[in-house]
């Protein structure tokens, strides 16, 4: 029997209903969104004001009174290694102050002219022309000043100023690398000129390491450990006198400030200025390499970083460390190690000898 009409239009519409419901996309579950909490802190904090006072190395050490130049500095690193602008002919700047061994000899004192030895200790090359004086007494003011002293130091090279530029003069090979570097001199070939050239080589002697990279803003350049022993260096009180991009090498110093050093024989500045207010006064040591620059002090009395470490913070600042602030100090040092240059500072072909130049000389 036939459906009514309106049956059917309910039926229908019913159909339609649950056909449109089974085309609707499911809707998805609303689930609480999950807000992710700040994240903690972690490893070691360094409060940016005790960066201040440190910076790192520029890329040349420059000066006025003596321009670089790519000529001025070849004919310096030809100087640097050349023996026979010695007495002898067995001694260069390179023999106390090895390019390859961070700028040092490693021994207590350098041996000099027949086989004579100095007081002190010699010091690194590298980065030294940043220095405000040069020598452990401050007596040279520029990095080419210093350059004169060895050479014509008889217990060193025991050349003279004459002998020096004669030698230079006596070899084609130097006198067309003296008017390359020195353009405008008439003479070129001249004992200043010869301490200019070795200072514009000495000028790009610079030794960057991660410690530079943290003070440029890398902040993972330095292990927990290193930013640890960098602030056991602060609170003990060792920028009181190292300080600056080569942290150190920016004062004078009394040596035995809190305690008397035990070496009293070098009375330090005071034999420069003739004051006994200067006794012991000593410029602060660079600390730039200084993993590999031992022996240390101008005694070589220190022979471990450890022991140099102790025995500034019992002379200078009246402290006992402890083996484990020594060691945290220690850790912290080691960044202060960059990389040597090798191919700035590889030995170049030298100028050949002539009959003019002069022989070596053993007495």
């Amino acid at each position: 029997m036939p459906r009514p009409l309106a049956s059917v239009v309910a039926l229908t519409a019913l159909a339609v209903i649950a056909c449109k419901e089974e085309q609707q996309p499911e809707k998805p579950q609303h689930k609480a969104a999950r807000v992710a909490a700040p994240a903690a802190p972690t490893g070691v904090a360094v409060d940016s004001a005790k960066l201040e006072i440190f910076g790192p190395l520029p890329a040349a050490m420059e000066s006025k009174a003596n321009p670089l130049s790519e000529d001025k500095i070849g004919l310096g690193r030809m100087l640097f290694f050349d023996a026979r602008l010695s007495k002898n002919h067995d001694l260069s700047c390179n023999s106390c102050h090895d390019v390859e061994k961070y700028g040092v000899d490693g021994k207590d004192v350098s041996e000099g002219h027949k086989k004579q030895r100095g007081t002190r200790n010699s010091p690194t090359v590298y980065n030294a022309a940043l220095q405000f004086v040069q020598f452990w007494d401050g007596r040279a003011e520029t990095i080419e000043e210093q350059a004169k002293g060895p050479v014509i130091n008889p217990v060193e090279m025991a050349s003279t100023p004459e002998r020096v530029v004669t030698t230079l003069k006596s070899m084609p090979g130097y006198v067309d690398a003296f008017k390359k570097a020195f353009p405008d001199d008439e003479d070129p070939v001249t004992f200043d000129n010869f301490a200019k050239a070795v200072g514009a080589f000495e000028r790009k002697l610079v030794t960057p390491s991660k410690w530079d990279d943290y003070l440029k803003g890398n902040k993972t350049a330095l292990s927990d450990d290193e930013k640890k022993g960098f602030l056991k260096f602060v609170e003990v009180g060792c920028p009181t006198c190292h300080v600056g991009p080569l942290v150190g090498g920016t004062m004078y110093q009394k040596l035995g400030k809190e305690k008397p050093w035990p070496n009293q024989n070098d009375k330090g500045r005071s034999a420069v200025t003739k004051s006994p207010s200067d006794d012991m006064m000593f410029k602060t040591s660079i600390l730039r390499n200084i993993e590999h620059t031992g022996p240390y002090f101008h005694d070589a009395s220190a022979k471990t970083l450890e022991d140099a470490v102790k025995k500034m913070a019992t002379h200078q600042l009246a402290k006992e460390l402890s083996d484990d602030d020594v060691k945290s100090i220690v850790t912290w040092l080691k960044t202060l190690t960059g990389t040597i240059p090798a191919e700035y500072v590889k030995k170049p072909a030298l100028p050949e000898s002539t009959p003019k130049t002069p022989k070596p000389d053993p007495k």
